[in-house]
């Protein structure tokens, strides 16, 4: 029996800049994006700015503890209403003072009861959906989206038994990564490990076992790829584990469709990577580690080093070759690697992934 050859995406879907516009004014627009951690915000009134799909925003808690999201412009006359981070009673337009409450309603502004037929009710900033993901606060532009537990099933329950004390972690340290590549080519050489056992031995022989990784797509239909793996043995081990602890041997990894891993090292230790389109040769990947209140760790910031120092390094390298090579006029996609056993040497994840990234451009 013949089974048909089933080639990789053509280069026109990474280096197309009219496709990357598809992509911002559609796929980016309807899908679940990380926006920060509910621990930046701690108290009444504190917000952080942030950019998706070239929208900005702003989280916001409330005298209520709602943590929203709203647009970051003003309903006068469009200006920016907060930049970075900071904490404030109300939030006022720099431009013309028009003040708004944290729940977005329009308190007031300089002389607007002069306006005859002015109702100040009727004017509120535009919110955006937002959702807590233990802690982690992700948002949707799209109303009408479906909650993050239907297009990631399981995953809210399956992060509590591998980091049991997740509600209670904060980010420790945020790893900013700049990339010279579409945003596609660095979460597709996330989603396979094909590439792990010749290019990052770190990795490979000091952290996992190669020969049990496997990566496979939500069994009922939802946008997750999970990779599971065992660790290394203690022996050769890069960091400290207490076996003792359900899980600490274990590797898992849940990437969220578009961009956004958790990842859950031996130990029990939770880290992150979320992305950042910018155009469509250009990407940032924020590696994430967290601790419980954020406390400082020495066995944390040693890993986080390790890993800028040798995965996340030898991915940069990695991506911007691809995407250099994306533009090639010698570049004629092959086909994929699709063992039937899966396993670490295998491109079923990538096949899932382009399924998706296709259907988000073509329909």
């Amino acid at each position: 029996m013949n089974v048909p050859l089933v080639h990789s995406l053509d280069a026109r879907y990474y280096t197309d800049p009219a496709i990357f516009a598809q992509e911002m004014n559609g796929l980016l627009l309807r899908t679940w994006q990380f926006a920060g951690h509910v621990s930046q915000i701690p108290n009444v009134g504190d917000y952080f700015a942030f950019e998706i799909a070239g929208q900005s925003l702003f989280c916001i808690r409330g005298r209520d503890e709602v943590v929203r999201t709203f647009y970051n412009v003003c309903q006068h006359r469009a200006h920016e209403l907060v930049t970075g981070t900071g904490s404030t009673r109300v939030v006022v337009c720099p431009y013309h003072q028009w003040t708004y409450e944290l729940t977005g309603g329009l308190r007031a502004g300089p002389n607007i009861k002069s306006v005859p037929g002015f109702d100040r009710e009727k004017i509120c900033l535009t919110e955006v959906r937002t959702e807590d993901f233990h802690g982690f606060l992700f948002v949707n532009l799209d109303d009408a989206a479906a909650p993050m537990d239907d297009w990631f099933p399981g995953v809210r329950e399956e992060l509590s038994e591998y980091v049991p004390h997740i509600d209670a972690l904060a980010p420790l340290e945020w790893v900013e990564c700049p990339e010279r590549c579409n945003w596609k080519v660095s979460v597709e050489n996330y989603s396979e490990c094909y590439h792990c056992p010749t290019n990052h031995p770190t990795f490979a022989e000091g952290v996992i076992k190669p020969e049990t990784y496997d990566i496979q797509p939500d069994a009922s239909g939802g946008y997750v790829l999970r990779h599971v793996t065992e660790c290394q043995s203690l022996e050769a081990m890069t960091y400290p584990i207490d076996l003792s602890v359900p899980h600490a041997g274990d590797y898992q990894s849940w990437f969220l469709w578009p961009m956004f891993s958790f990842q859950c090292y031996p130990g029990n230790v939770l880290n992150t990577y979320h992305w950042r389109a910018h155009d469509v040769d250009n990407c940032t990947v924020w590696r994430g580690w967290y601790t419980v209140d954020g406390a400082e760790s020495d066995v944390i910031r040693k890993l986080a080093i390790q890993d800028r120092d040798t995965t996340v390094e030898e991915d940069i390298r990695l991506v911007e070759s691809v995407h250099r090579g994306l533009k090639s006029k010698g570049y004629k996609p092959g086909p994929l690697v699709l063992d039937p056993g899966c396993g670490v040497m295998s491109e079923h994840s990538i096949q899932k992934l382009q399924q998706w990234m296709r259907e988000a451009v073509d329909g």
